[in-house]
């Protein structure tokens, strides 16, 4: 018995301390690992700026590519255990998010998490149709020129907003906006019809009526003086001339309309044939404005409009220096001589069309 007791009391304190190392070992490897999982959330792990796109339909593992194929990341290992433990990888949410040079793995989770996209800043201008006008905003969003064009000239989503095949151009002012990536076509749209009635507010209203015009009438009195002159300080003068044209009830007589109705803007010379085309923009033929925009005139064109010169000019012929402006005349007798002299340089520099 005595010798049992003995062999008991050698026995035990071996086993505690056998267990007091394991557990002190355990312990070891326990801080290590809690240390680790501590610098996956919060160390340092994006290496540098960048703005991703995540498609829509997007899955976790697409997601991981983009970090990795673009070497975004010190630790994709942090990105992938902290989005599992955030619940991310069950909640894709697709856009253009911008990350930041030293941000740890958990603000970048957070943030596609939260869907917090970074807008893009969305500029068109110079566009005289809606196939240009698609081409130039896709490259900003997700959705592709063809889906945009197919909203553009579907009867439905002009007739929502109380405009027709003709006038529905007059919506879309060119300007900068700000959108998100993953805008589609019928929000670009809503979007550019909210901007439409930001920017005719009150006072250009009045302005316009003051005129006779509507703001559709008034934007397509601008589109034609946008293609009318490239001078900017000419153009409140063009627009003086032809509301002076609108009153007495004389054809515009405007060339611009002749090129939208031959659908070639290269032309250089309107001739005798063009002027016989049978078009409702033809305002050498009928009088009037044209029944819409032959572009998507710019603010400023249609600042022109709204703040026309009085004057009481009724012609007007490109200069014969080819500067870009024109002569001006009260009367047909003045035009004439005007006309004829633009009429040599046309001649002298060979230019037939």
């Amino acid at each position: 018995m005595e010798i049992e007791r003995k062999n008991k009391s050698l026995l035990f304190p071996r086993i505690g301390r056998f267990s007091m190392a394991i557990f002190a070992l355990l312990l070891i490897i326990s801080g290590f690992r809690a240390f680790e999982l501590f610098t996956f959330v919060f160390k340092e792990n994006v290496k540098k700026d960048a703005t991703i796109l995540i498609p829509t339909g997007s899955d976790f593992k697409h997601v991981e590519k983009i970090f990795i194929n673009n070497d975004l990341l010190y630790k994709p290992k942090a990105f992938a255990w902290v989005s599992k433990k955030k619940d991310y990888r069950k909640q894709i949410k697709p856009g253009r998010y911008t990350i930041k040079k030293g941000w740890n793995t958990n603000q970048v989770v957070n943030l596609l998490r939260s869907g917090e996209q970074t807008p893009v800043k969305a500029t068109f201008n110079n566009v005289r149709h809606f196939d240009e006008l698609a081409g130039k905003v896709a490259k900003y969003f997700e959705t592709d020129s063809l889906s945009l064009l197919t909203a553009f000239r579907d009867t439905a989503n002009y007739n929502n907003y109380g405009f027709d095949a003709q006038t529905f151009s007059a919506m879309f002012i060119p300007n900068t906006y700000e959108f998100y990536w993953t805008t589609q076509p019928l929000d670009f749209i809503k979007r550019m019809n909210a901007e439409y009635h930001r920017f005719w507010n009150d006072e250009r209203k009045l302005k316009a009526e003051n005129f006779g015009l509507s703001p559709v009438e008034a934007t397509i009195l601008a589109s034609i003086v946008q293609e009318e002159t490239i001078q900017p300080d000419e153009k409140a003068k063009v627009a003086g001339l032809y509301i002076n044209r609108l009153k007495r009830g004389m054809l515009l007589q405007a060339d611009p309309t002749i090129k939208y109705a031959i659908g070639d803007f290269t032309v250089r010379r309107i001739t005798n044939d063009m002027l016989e085309t049978e078009s409702a923009y033809n305002t050498y033929k009928y009088s009037g404005l044209p029944p819409g925009p032959i572009n998507f005139p710019e603010t400023s064109s249609i600042e022109a409009v709204l703040n026309a010169e009085n004057h009481n000019y009724l012609y007007m012929c490109a200069r014969e220096d080819f500067s870009g402006y024109h002569n001006f005349a009260r009367t047909l007798q003045q035009h004439n001589v005007n006309a004829a002299k633009y009429r040599n340089a046309l001649n002298k520099n060979k230019i037939w069309r």
